[in-house]
């Protein structure tokens, strides 16, 4: 086999160009396989192509097959394909030579049930939506402006640069970008990472604290978009204290994570709009607002001018106004100084008189009533104080001597408590005890008088009495010699084992006469007949 394998064997052999091993491969396998009706899941789905045919794949737990719908069976189709549903697909298969792999295009399609990803993600979905994690009122407001944006998603894919692009042209913002894996194992544990060390981030640290998060990944079939639909991750997201922003896959993608953010954007793209503003667009709006302001305030001058001047062409002119308070004026002027020397002749006489009634004889009274006044009140508050302080003194006395005779009481009446509870708790331990001893006793002689009653009803027991039990071929009892056919099987059990017998051709038996007896009678000898041997049910 060696030699006829060697490569110097092998120079004489026909060659074939790729073009033609390709044709060749295709013939044999649409050949050999026509028509073939094939179950699996569809994956991959992201509608009809712009030329109108129906790309995807369908697969099981461990395989997986291309497929492709033409335009014209795609739109004859009743029904659609769909992300994630099993179907049964009829076509023929085939291969495609531009990549060198065999698909299968599809003639006909008909569901077949909810793929098995589907019908997890649909019960993973009733279970969190029943723990409210997919209510509104969760949700939290996106802010208008963000001065920082976090960014979950993978640092070399294309998702990071469109969004950087998008933020660029529209208002850049500074971005803080946390590479995590976004397919594959361990992916759902670095999302849900990702968006727990942002939330912990402190205000004002060396980091800044992102205002907004946006979660992001490209398209891709359900599996790919799998690690998005983990339980981790949605209840990271629906955690979060800050407002997060889903943008997984392409827009015919629904994942979990999609229900558990405060919003949702069809495309990594479209999250980036939603995040800020365009930047030209608030410069020609502020503008806007300027020269409306600029001319309401114009408008507003032009007509606060003009009511002044109406006013103005309204009112009297300002020597009429002032003609009538001038003469008050000058009539007031006029009387001043009169009043004014009324007025100091008044108070002068107010001052001689009560000067005329002050003395110094007087004053000398006053001070020595006053002082004895004083005198008087200051005796009488030094015998309330000394007063008080006695009472109070007294009364500190008793209440030392009744709080020491409540103490001396209240540890008596405490130290009888605890030996009343404790000769309580001998009583009921010593209780206790009894019982406990009765009911063992109890239970011990239920437990000898059922294991007597188990002997005594015990088929064993008859047994040892020197019975025995016939059972049939098939292991039941016999209860009658009349159930017995001639060559049976039968085994009989004993008291000390079981023995294999066959049954003969007789049914019952019966004994022979008994003979007469030598001596002689008067009366002739009465047959004796014995009565067949049955040994009943031992049941």
């Amino acid at each position: 086999m060696a030699r006829l394998l060697a490569p110097d064997t092998l120079v004489n052999v026909a060659e074939f160009t790729v073009s033609e091993l390709s044709q060749a491969l295709k013939r044999t396998v649409e050949d050999t396989y026509g028509h073939v009706r094939v179950r699996g899941e569809i994956s991959g789905f992201r509608g009809a192509h712009s030329s109108g045919h129906c790309y995807f794949a369908l697969k099981d737990e461990s395989a997986k097959i291309e497929a492709v719908i033409w335009k014209g069976v795609a739109g004859r189709m009743r029904f659609k394909p769909q992300e994630g549903l099993e179907v049964i697909a009829t076509g023929k298969l085939t291969t495609y030579p531009g990549s060198s792999k065999y698909q299968i295009v599809i003639e006909a399609l008909e569901p077949a049930g909810i793929g098995a990803l589907m019908a997890l993600m649909e019960e993973r979905k009733r279970k969190l939506g029943a723990e409210g994690l997919f209510d509104e009122a969760r949700k939290q407001l996106l802010p208008w402006l963000p001065e920082v944006i976090g960014v979950v998603t993978s640092p070399t894919g294309a998702v990071i640069r469109d969004i950087l692009h998008r933020l660029e042209d529209r208002f850049p913002r500074r971005v803080l970008v946390w590479p995590v894996k976004v397919q594959g194992e361990g992916s759902a544990e670095q999302v849900a990472a990702a968006i727990h060390g942002f939330n912990a981030l402190p205000e004002g640290g060396p980091i800044p604290r992102p205002d907004l998060l946006i979660v992001a990944r490209g398209g891709g079939s359900l599996e790919d978009l799998w690690s998005f639909n983990e339980e981790i991750v949605v209840r990271a997201a629906a955690e979060s204290m800050i407002p997060l922003i889903s943008a997984v896959g392409h827009e015919t993608d629904v994942t979990l994570i999609d229900f558990a953010a405060d919003k949702r954007a069809p495309t990594p793209t479209a999250a980036a709009e939603m995040a800020v503003p365009v930047r030209a667009e608030l410069f020609v709006e502020v503008q806007s607002y300027a020269r409306r302001m600029m001319l309401c305030w114009t408008r507003g001058q032009d007509s606060r001018r003009n009511e002044l001047r109406a006013a103005a062409r309204a009112l009297p002119a300002a020597s009429e106004l002032l003609a009538i308070p001038r003469q008050r004026l000058d009539g007031a002027s006029a009387g001043l100084p009169r009043a004014l020397r009324a007025n100091t002749h008044a108070h002068h006489r107010r001052y001689a008189r009560a000067a005329a009634g002050i003395t110094l004889n007087v004053l000398r009274a006053q001070v020595g009533h006053s002082a004895q006044r004083l005198g008087i009140t200051g005796e009488r508050l030094r015998h309330c104080t000394r007063a008080t302080l006695r009472h109070r003194r007294d009364r500190f006395e008793g209440l030392a001597i009744r709080l020491q005779a409540s103490k001396l009481a209240n540890e008596q009446a405490q130290r009888m408590r605890i030996a009343r509870e404790r000769e309580r708790m001998l009583r009921l331990a010593e209780r206790a005890r009894r019982a406990l001893a009765t009911l063992l006793d109890r239970q011990q002689a239920r437990v000898t008088q059922s294991g007597k009653l188990l002997t005594a009803l015990s088929y064993r027991g008859v047994l040892a009495r020197g019975f025995a039990l016939v059972r049939d071929a098939g292991g039941h009892a016999v209860h009658a010699a009349a159930a017995v056919n001639a060559g049976a099987q039968l085994s009989v059990e004993f008291a000390d084992g079981r023995v294999g017998v066959t049954a003969d051709g007789g049914g019952s038996t019966r004994s022979e006469a008994s003979k007469p007896s030598s001596a002689p009678s008067s009366k002739p000898a009465a047959k004796r007949v014995s009565k067949p041997i049955d040994q009943g049910s031992l049941f």
